[in-house]
């Protein structure tokens, strides 16, 4: 039986040495029980016992830890625990050896042993979230299917408002005007436009270290803080725009012709967080009435 190797091996079970005893068996079994493997790569029934010890630890989720021992190689800890045949499995909890058995069990038998112990199976891990896809990833995306399927207009629209959001607006704007009139008023074409008008506003703009000074300078400074929140919508800062754009509300809402409200109403349109929009929207609500 091969050593566990941490390419191969669940997360609950692992080698265990003299030297790492103490740390690895006596200190873990303080906050969680470990079962001890002791077991010999000439031994058969040690094969067969074996791989059923590690499924049950991967699928008790970390209800206890699988600690095995190779008695030839770690033959002072073997002698300890006085071992006179393999496989033999101990019970470690509390830093004190509790119960044990010599030789190989039924499945089953090994669930009622842990069972007895007040081990059940512990709840499946929950699955890591995919890092969702940038920008610039959406754009190769949709440009390899947009070009699979070149009659394709919806396609087309959403590679437009992946290259506005990408900072693209240029082309973006190419293929919006290139498109049937009926997709217009689609919810994509006008969250690309949004995006398109932003980038616009800001071609001739102050710089964000610029905008944010004249803000601390005077924080009555409406038009700095619309151009500051479209700089950092653009940047990806979306609750710091919305805060601007809540400012220039909560400051006078009717600020060129109602713009504090059309600048948080076209943000929500672009920012993808739905938690995010739905708290900023009961916020703007609360102004507004």
């Amino acid at each position: 039986m091969p050593s566990n190797s941490p390419s191969n091996a669940p997360s609950h079970v692992f080698d265990v040495t003299t030297e790492g005893f103490q740390t690895d068996v006596l200190e873990k079994s303080l906050t969680t029980p470990v079962l001890l493997d002791f077991w010999a790569e000439w031994c058969g029934p040690c094969k067969q016992f074996g791989p059923l010890l590690e499924k049950l630890a991967a699928e008790y989720n970390g209800a206890f830890l699988l600690a095995k021992v190779d008695v030839d190689a770690q033959q002072q800890l073997a002698g300890y625990f006085q071992i006179r045949s393999v496989p033999t499995v101990m019970l470690v909890n509390d830093g004190q050896v509790i119960d044990g058995f010599p030789g190989v069990i039924a499945e089953g038998q090994l669930r009622q042993f842990l069972a007895q112990h007040g081990i059940e199976p512990g709840a499946p891990a929950e699955p890591e979230e995919a890092a969702p896809p940038t920008p610039a990833e959406d754009v190769a995306r949709l440009r390899a299917e947009s070009a699979a399927k070149p009659d394709d207009d919806s396609l087309r629209l959403d590679l437009a408002l992946a290259l506005a959001r990408n900072g693209d607006t240029g082309e973006a704007s190419q293929l919006l005007d290139a498109l049937p009139a009926n997709l217009g008023t689609d919810e994509r074409a006008r969250n690309a436009g949004v995006l398109i008008a932003n980038a616009a506003a800001l071609q001739d703009a102050p710089a964000r270290a610029e905008l944010e000074r004249r803000i601390a300078a005077n924080p009555a400074d409406l038009t700095a803080r619309h151009l500051l929140g479209l700089r950092l919508l653009g940047d990806g800062e979306a609750e710091a725009a919305l805060e601007q754009f809540l400012e220039m509300l909560r400051r006078d809402r009717n600020f060129e012709d109602g713009l504090p409200r059309r600048a948080l109403t076209q943000a929500f349109d672009v920012i993808t967080d739905a938690e995010l929009v739905a708290r900023y929207r009961r916020q703007m609500a609360l102004m507004m009435f």
